[in-house]
Protein backbone atom coordinates (compact mmCIF):
# COMPACT_ATOMS: atom_id res chain seq x y z
CA UNK A 1 0.00 0.00 0.00
CA UNK A 2 2.80 2.24 0.71
CA UNK A 3 5.03 1.81 -1.69
CA UNK A 4 1.50 1.99 -4.19
CA UNK A 5 0.78 5.67 -2.69
CA UNK A 6 4.52 6.42 -3.41
CA UNK A 7 4.20 6.04 -7.27
CA UNK A 8 1.19 7.44 -7.19
CA UNK A 9 2.57 10.28 -5.54
CA UNK A 10 5.13 10.40 -8.19
CA UNK A 11 3.54 10.44 -11.20
CA UNK A 12 1.24 13.12 -9.81
CA UNK A 13 4.41 15.13 -9.09
CA UNK A 14 5.75 14.28 -13.16
CA UNK A 15 2.41 15.20 -14.38
CA UNK A 16 2.81 18.44 -12.37
CA UNK A 17 5.73 19.12 -13.62
CA UNK A 18 5.25 18.51 -17.49
CA UNK A 19 2.21 20.62 -17.03
CA UNK A 20 4.02 23.32 -15.82
CA UNK A 21 6.62 23.04 -18.43
CA UNK A 22 4.31 22.71 -21.12
CA UNK A 23 2.70 25.94 -19.57
CA UNK A 24 6.57 27.89 -19.73
CA UNK A 25 6.94 26.95 -23.20
CA UNK A 26 3.75 28.23 -24.46
CA UNK A 27 4.35 31.41 -22.78
CA UNK A 28 7.66 31.97 -24.13
CA UNK A 29 6.28 30.71 -27.46
CA UNK A 30 3.22 33.74 -27.16
CA UNK A 31 5.92 36.20 -25.90
CA UNK A 32 7.74 35.24 -29.29
CA UNK A 33 5.08 35.60 -31.26
CA UNK A 34 3.70 39.12 -30.01
CA UNK A 35 7.48 40.80 -29.98
CA UNK A 36 7.66 39.22 -33.44
CA UNK A 37 4.70 40.46 -34.71
CA UNK A 38 4.63 44.19 -33.61
CA UNK A 39 8.36 44.00 -34.64
CA UNK A 40 6.90 44.13 -38.11
CA UNK A 41 3.69 45.85 -38.08
CA UNK A 42 4.35 49.64 -37.81
CA UNK A 43 3.20 51.92 -40.66
CA UNK A 44 4.74 55.43 -39.42
CA UNK A 45 4.55 57.52 -36.21
CA UNK A 46 1.40 58.87 -35.06
CA UNK A 47 0.25 62.32 -34.78
CA UNK A 48 2.33 64.87 -31.90
CA UNK A 49 -0.11 66.97 -29.75
CA UNK A 50 0.80 69.64 -27.56
CA UNK A 51 -2.02 69.46 -24.66
CA UNK A 52 0.28 67.47 -22.75
CA UNK A 53 3.61 69.81 -23.09
CA UNK A 54 2.11 72.24 -20.42
CA UNK A 55 0.14 71.99 -16.76
CA UNK A 56 -3.00 69.10 -17.12
CA UNK A 57 -6.14 68.32 -14.98
CA UNK A 58 -8.20 65.84 -16.27
CA UNK A 59 -11.94 67.14 -15.57
CA UNK A 60 -13.43 65.05 -12.34
CA UNK A 61 -17.58 65.00 -12.55
CA UNK A 62 -17.20 61.98 -10.33
CA UNK A 63 -15.22 63.57 -7.79
CA UNK A 64 -18.32 63.08 -4.35
CA UNK A 65 -18.48 59.12 -6.08
CA UNK A 66 -14.67 59.09 -5.90
CA UNK A 67 -13.37 60.49 -2.64
CA UNK A 68 -15.86 58.00 -1.20
CA UNK A 69 -13.96 54.93 -3.10
CA UNK A 70 -10.49 56.29 -1.95
CA UNK A 71 -11.85 56.38 1.35
CA UNK A 72 -12.49 52.78 1.01
CA UNK A 73 -9.29 51.71 -0.51
CA UNK A 74 -7.53 53.94 1.99
CA UNK A 75 -9.05 51.52 4.89
CA UNK A 76 -8.50 48.38 2.91
CA UNK A 77 -5.05 49.77 2.34
CA UNK A 78 -4.14 50.29 5.70
CA UNK A 79 -6.17 47.34 7.16
CA UNK A 80 -4.91 44.70 5.10
CA UNK A 81 -2.20 45.60 2.11
CA UNK A 82 0.20 47.47 3.59
CA UNK A 83 0.81 45.42 6.23
CA UNK A 84 0.99 42.72 4.85
CA UNK A 85 3.55 44.41 1.70
CA UNK A 86 4.91 45.78 5.05
CA UNK A 87 5.79 41.97 6.07
CA UNK A 88 7.25 41.52 2.58
CA UNK A 89 9.47 43.86 2.82
CA UNK A 90 10.45 42.84 6.19
CA UNK A 91 10.82 38.95 5.71
CA UNK A 92 12.57 39.29 1.63
CA UNK A 93 16.04 40.07 0.98
CA UNK A 94 16.35 43.28 -1.28
CA UNK A 95 17.61 41.13 -3.90
CA UNK A 96 14.92 38.47 -4.02
CA UNK A 97 12.71 41.44 -4.15
CA UNK A 98 14.82 43.08 -7.31
CA UNK A 99 14.21 39.73 -8.71
CA UNK A 100 10.73 39.52 -7.87
CA UNK A 101 10.74 43.27 -9.90
CA UNK A 102 12.67 42.18 -12.91
CA UNK A 103 11.01 38.44 -13.40
CA UNK A 104 7.45 40.80 -13.56
CA UNK A 105 8.65 43.22 -15.43
CA UNK A 106 9.74 40.87 -18.05
CA UNK A 107 6.71 38.93 -18.31
CA UNK A 108 4.94 42.39 -19.49
CA UNK A 109 7.48 43.20 -22.21
CA UNK A 110 5.86 41.88 -24.93
CA UNK A 111 3.35 44.29 -24.26
CA UNK A 112 5.33 47.09 -23.59
CA UNK A 113 7.15 46.55 -27.10
CA UNK A 114 3.78 45.89 -28.45
CA UNK A 115 2.80 49.72 -27.24
CA UNK A 116 6.58 51.13 -27.96
CA UNK A 117 5.68 49.41 -31.86
CA UNK A 118 1.56 51.20 -31.99
CA UNK A 119 3.35 54.86 -30.21
CA UNK A 120 5.57 54.72 -33.85
CA UNK A 121 8.68 54.14 -31.17
CA UNK A 122 10.87 51.59 -33.45
CA UNK A 123 13.87 52.20 -31.10
CA UNK A 124 12.06 51.78 -28.03
CA UNK A 125 10.76 48.58 -29.88
CA UNK A 126 13.90 47.24 -30.36
CA UNK A 127 15.62 47.82 -26.61
CA UNK A 128 12.68 46.24 -25.03
CA UNK A 129 12.81 43.28 -27.44
CA UNK A 130 16.65 43.11 -27.33
CA UNK A 131 15.98 43.28 -23.14
CA UNK A 132 13.48 40.28 -23.17
CA UNK A 133 16.42 38.27 -25.51
CA UNK A 134 18.71 38.83 -22.96
CA UNK A 135 17.20 38.70 -19.76
CA UNK A 136 14.84 35.49 -20.95
CA UNK A 137 18.16 33.94 -21.32
CA UNK A 138 21.30 35.32 -19.63
CA UNK A 139 18.81 37.16 -16.33
CA UNK A 140 17.90 33.49 -15.86
CA UNK A 141 14.36 33.95 -17.04
CA UNK A 142 13.87 37.27 -16.25
CA UNK A 143 15.14 36.68 -12.79
CA UNK A 144 18.59 39.49 -12.95
CA UNK A 145 18.06 42.89 -15.16
CA UNK A 146 21.15 41.74 -16.96
CA UNK A 147 20.22 44.04 -20.38
CA UNK A 148 20.73 47.08 -17.87
CA UNK A 149 23.90 46.50 -17.23
CA UNK A 150 24.73 46.40 -20.94
CA UNK A 151 22.61 49.85 -21.70
CA UNK A 152 19.46 48.80 -22.23
CA UNK A 153 17.25 50.55 -19.54
CA UNK A 154 14.02 49.54 -18.49
CA UNK A 155 11.08 51.85 -20.28
CA UNK A 156 7.71 51.18 -19.40
CA UNK A 157 4.64 51.65 -22.04
CA UNK A 158 1.19 50.86 -21.62
CA UNK A 159 -1.86 51.42 -24.40
CA UNK A 160 -3.27 54.36 -22.59
CA UNK A 161 -0.32 56.17 -23.64
CA UNK A 162 -0.68 54.73 -27.11
CA UNK A 163 -4.07 56.36 -26.98
CA UNK A 164 -2.97 59.36 -26.25
CA UNK A 165 -0.01 59.68 -28.68
CA UNK A 166 -3.45 58.41 -31.10
CA UNK A 167 -4.97 61.74 -29.93
CA UNK A 168 -7.31 60.50 -27.60
CA UNK A 169 -8.65 62.78 -24.73
CA UNK A 170 -8.41 61.65 -20.94
CA UNK A 171 -12.16 61.74 -20.55
CA UNK A 172 -12.40 61.90 -16.80
CA UNK A 173 -10.85 61.03 -13.74
CA UNK A 174 -11.56 57.43 -12.22
CA UNK A 175 -10.73 56.08 -8.72
CA UNK A 176 -11.21 52.27 -9.30
CA UNK A 177 -11.61 50.46 -6.07
CA UNK A 178 -8.84 48.42 -4.86
CA UNK A 179 -6.73 49.66 -8.32
CA UNK A 180 -6.90 53.50 -7.58
CA UNK A 181 -6.28 56.53 -9.76
CA UNK A 182 -6.56 56.27 -13.32
CA UNK A 183 -9.05 57.77 -16.16
CA UNK A 184 -11.50 56.80 -18.91
CA UNK A 185 -9.35 56.33 -21.58
CA UNK A 186 -6.34 54.37 -19.17
CA UNK A 187 -9.02 52.55 -18.07
CA UNK A 188 -9.61 51.54 -21.45
CA UNK A 189 -6.02 51.32 -22.13
CA UNK A 190 -5.47 49.02 -19.17
CA UNK A 191 -8.39 46.61 -20.20
CA UNK A 192 -6.59 46.45 -23.64
CA UNK A 193 -3.26 45.90 -21.95
CA UNK A 194 -4.83 42.81 -20.27
CA UNK A 195 -6.31 41.40 -22.99
CA UNK A 196 -3.06 41.55 -24.67
CA UNK A 197 -1.17 39.77 -21.42
CA UNK A 198 0.94 36.55 -22.23
CA UNK A 199 0.47 35.31 -19.07
CA UNK A 200 -3.19 35.82 -19.58
CA UNK A 201 -3.58 34.43 -22.48
CA UNK A 202 -1.52 31.13 -21.47
CA UNK A 203 -2.76 30.74 -18.00
CA UNK A 204 -6.72 30.61 -18.92
CA UNK A 205 -5.90 28.64 -22.44
CA UNK A 206 -4.63 26.01 -20.04
CA UNK A 207 -7.45 26.51 -17.48
CA UNK A 208 -4.24 27.29 -15.14
CA UNK A 209 -6.02 30.94 -14.19
CA UNK A 210 -4.44 30.83 -10.84
CA UNK A 211 -0.69 31.47 -11.91
CA UNK A 212 -2.14 34.88 -13.74
CA UNK A 213 -4.27 35.96 -10.18
CA UNK A 214 -0.93 34.96 -8.23
CA UNK A 215 1.54 36.67 -10.44
CA UNK A 216 -0.75 39.73 -10.19
CA UNK A 217 -0.97 39.62 -6.27
CA UNK A 218 2.67 38.90 -5.73
CA UNK A 219 3.12 41.90 -8.39
CA UNK A 220 0.93 44.31 -6.44
CA UNK A 221 2.67 43.31 -3.14
CA UNK A 222 6.25 44.24 -4.12
CA UNK A 223 4.47 47.02 -5.82
CA UNK A 224 3.33 48.39 -2.21
CA UNK A 225 6.15 47.30 -0.34
CA UNK A 226 8.56 50.01 -2.30
CA UNK A 227 5.73 52.85 -1.82
CA UNK A 228 5.34 52.18 2.03
CA UNK A 229 7.37 55.34 3.43
CA UNK A 230 5.73 57.85 0.54
CA UNK A 231 2.38 56.99 0.85
CA UNK A 232 2.21 56.91 4.37
CA UNK A 233 3.53 60.30 4.31
CA UNK A 234 1.81 61.60 1.42
CA UNK A 235 -1.16 60.37 3.12
CA UNK A 236 0.03 62.17 6.89
CA UNK A 237 1.11 65.32 5.50
CA UNK A 238 -1.28 65.98 2.46
CA UNK A 239 -4.16 68.71 3.38
CA UNK A 240 -6.52 66.76 0.81
CA UNK A 241 -5.20 63.52 0.41
CA UNK A 242 -7.44 63.15 -2.30
CA UNK A 243 -6.62 66.33 -4.32
CA UNK A 244 -2.80 65.26 -4.11
CA UNK A 245 -2.98 61.91 -5.45
CA UNK A 246 -5.08 63.26 -8.58
CA UNK A 247 -2.48 65.87 -9.17
CA UNK A 248 0.33 63.16 -9.00
CA UNK A 249 -1.71 60.98 -11.21
CA UNK A 250 -2.11 63.69 -13.34
CA UNK A 251 1.93 64.51 -13.79
CA UNK A 252 2.94 60.71 -13.93
CA UNK A 253 0.59 60.35 -16.95
CA UNK A 254 1.53 63.33 -18.40
CA UNK A 255 5.20 62.64 -18.55
CA UNK A 256 4.93 59.59 -19.58
CA UNK A 257 3.05 60.31 -22.50
CA UNK A 258 5.32 63.48 -23.13
CA UNK A 259 8.38 61.10 -22.85
CA UNK A 260 6.25 59.09 -26.20
CA UNK A 261 5.90 62.34 -28.20
CA UNK A 262 9.73 63.74 -27.61
CA UNK A 263 10.80 60.20 -28.50
CA UNK A 264 8.72 60.34 -31.68
CA UNK A 265 9.80 64.24 -32.46
CA UNK A 266 13.64 64.53 -32.03
CA UNK A 267 13.63 68.21 -32.14
CA UNK A 268 11.79 68.92 -29.00
CA UNK A 269 13.93 68.11 -25.70
CA UNK A 270 13.45 65.38 -23.44
CA UNK A 271 11.58 65.55 -20.40
CA UNK A 272 13.01 64.10 -16.55
CA UNK A 273 9.58 62.10 -15.14
CA UNK A 274 11.70 60.11 -12.30
CA UNK A 275 10.74 61.94 -9.38
CA UNK A 276 6.64 60.10 -10.41
CA UNK A 277 8.04 56.57 -11.07
CA UNK A 278 6.96 55.33 -7.00
CA UNK A 279 3.33 56.12 -7.85
CA UNK A 280 3.04 54.84 -11.04
CA UNK A 281 -0.09 52.10 -10.84
CA UNK A 282 -1.79 51.91 -13.86
CA UNK A 283 1.55 49.86 -16.16
CA UNK A 284 1.83 46.98 -13.59
CA UNK A 285 -0.71 46.31 -11.87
Amino acid sequence: MLVGKIYRDQINMLNFSRKSVNVFLKLVLVCGVTLGMTACSANGKPNVHSEYNQAHTIPDPLEGLNRAILKFNTGVDIILIEPIAGAYKFIVPEVARDSVQNFMRNLRTPVYVANNVLQGDIGDAGVGTARFVVNTTFGIAGLFDVAKKHGLGFEQEDFGQTLATWGVGDGFYIVWPILGPSSLRDSVGMGVDTLADPVRIVAFSEDEEWIYYTRNAIEAVDNRSRLLETIRDTRENSLDYYSSLKSIYEQRRSALIRDSVYTNNYDIPSYEYDEYDEYDMYGEN
